[in-house]
């Protein structure tokens, strides 16, 4: 009877610590309720890495959300919005560290940022100076 006990609880133990492993992925974060009202939208498309999903921007131009969205891992991974894919160091703005690789992310935008100017939503890797994937917004 001993040695079903002690079979049982290493078990339980098991399941236990497999379930905190698993709740400490990468993926948090996950926004359930999409943004309204979006005023700019775009979609990823790869450069260097694999990267997929959506972006919209609400209509008070606050914030920037991400659905669906994938992209390799990297070091130093942050959003930025830039002004030319050519040259991004040239004009961009952080939004920081990517939030996270597979799902839905909001990320706030600075007020007064114009967009007809900063048009495109680039997952950059500072380390590397290398553009992973991006979208382009569009009205």
């Amino acid at each position: 009877m001993k040695t079903i006990q002690n079979a049982c609880t290493k078990i339980i133990c098991l399941m236990l610590m497999s379930t905190f492993l698993i709740s400490c992925s990468k993926d948090d974060e996950v926004v359930t309720t999409p943004i309204e009202n979006t005023v700019f939208k775009g979609s990823f498309v790869n450069s260097a890495h694999p990267t997929s999903g959506n972006v919209t921007i609400n209509k008070e131009k606050t914030k920037l959300n991400f659905t669906d969205f994938k992209s390799d891992s990297g070091p130093d991974l942050d959003i930025y919005l830039v002004s030319n894919l050519s040259n991004v160091n040239e004009g961009f703005i952080n939004l920081g560290d990517i939030k996270g690789l597979n799902g839905n992310y909001i990320y706030d935008l600075p007020a007064n940022t114009d967009f007809t100017v900063y048009k495109y939503v680039v997952v950059w890797c500072v380390d590397f100076n290398v553009n992973f994937g991006y979208a382009t917004l569009v009205p």
